[in-house]
């Protein structure tokens, strides 16, 4: 089993910046891919962001590209969601999403199904 904790989240005014981090700890491997989604209220969970094992390759949603960046430290199994120029919309629950599966360097899900460890998530609210 792998272990995912999430911190970070608050309050934040539109336009501020909010940096979230994730930890993952238990049965990892140097195959851990990470990434994060959000579900906003009254809506279905969404993908923001994803980060390949070797940290080589980043994916985005378009809606957060140019205003978030994924980065991570391998060696302490962290992975971080630097978020700029926030908008009321990007008010969320933000889950950080963790799977072992070995990949090529270069991969790393977009999808909710291809991560198997989750966290409880952290809240994120953007006040107009």
């Amino acid at each position: 089993q792998v272990q995912v904790v999430e911190s970070g989240g608050g309050l934040v005014q539109a336009g501020g910046s909010l940096r979230l981090s994730c930890a993952a700890s238990g049965r990892t491997s140097r195959w851990l891919t990470m990434g994060w989604f959000r579900q906003a209220p009254g809506k279905e969970r969404e993908f923001v962001a994803a980060i390949s094992w070797s940290g080589g390759s980043t994916y985005y949603a378009d809606s957060v590209k140019g205003r978030f960046t994924i980065s991570r430290d391998n060696a302490k199994n962290l992975v971080y969601l630097q978020m700029g120029s926030l908008k009321p919309e990007d008010t969320a629950v933000y889950y950080c999403a963790t799977e072992t599966t070995p990949r090529t360097p270069a991969w790393a899900g977009t999808t909710e199904r291809e991560y198997r460890y989750w966290g409880q998530g952290t809240q994120v609210t953007v006040s107009s």
